[in-house]
């Protein structure tokens, strides 16, 4: 494995490569990164993920990507597209919140947006839940599309990259 995947990988928080079904990768292509020093995690705010719940594959999926950013459970939740956005409130911790939005038709919901997802990946969007506190949006791909365009998952790592950044720097 070359230095630059190594380098993604330890962006990602990623500390050993295994397959998916847990089976160590071979030695040639197995990568150990050296885990930087523990340090107590402190929560740099909330992750509100939009879409259909994920089931089955796409919940294999969903559960890998919660360890890749290394979230616990108080930090991030589903919320519903089709609840009344105008329920949905900063935390009172005030910590800052950023919201993902898994497909074009969920993004385009939550934010009022017209364009496709094409247009509005790469993007910072705010949710649309008509009030003063602006939450901002990433729009990516639906979990079910990745599971059928794996390709697609390189994209769908640089949209959480982007919420990273963003969430970084309220």
């Amino acid at each position: 494995m070359s230095n630059t995947h190594s380098a993604f990988l330890k962006e990602m928080g990623i500390t050993e490569w295994s397959t998916r079904d847990g089976v160590q990768a071979p030695h040639s292509a197995q990568t150990v990164i050296e885990a930087p020093p523990a340090v107590e995690k402190i929560s740099q705010g909330h992750w509100w993920f939009f879409g259909s719940p994920p089931q089955g594959n796409t919940q294999i999926l969903f559960q890998g990507l919660i360890r890749s950013l290394g979230l616990g459970p108080q930090e991030w939740s589903w919320k519903n597209a089709g609840d009344d956005l105008n329920q949905l409130h900063v935390p009172e911790d005030g910590l800052p919140v950023v919201a993902l939005a898994f497909g074009g038709s969920i993004a385009q919901k939550i934010t009022g947006e017209k364009d496709s997802l094409p247009q509005l990946r790469e993007t910072i969007l705010a949710l649309n839940n008509g009030s003063d506190e602006e939450i901002p949006v990433i729009a990516s791909f639906d979990l079910a599309q990745l599971l059928t365009k794996p390709k697609d998952k390189a994209l769908l790592w640089q949209d959480l990259l982007l919420a990273k950044s963003v969430l970084q720097n309220i």
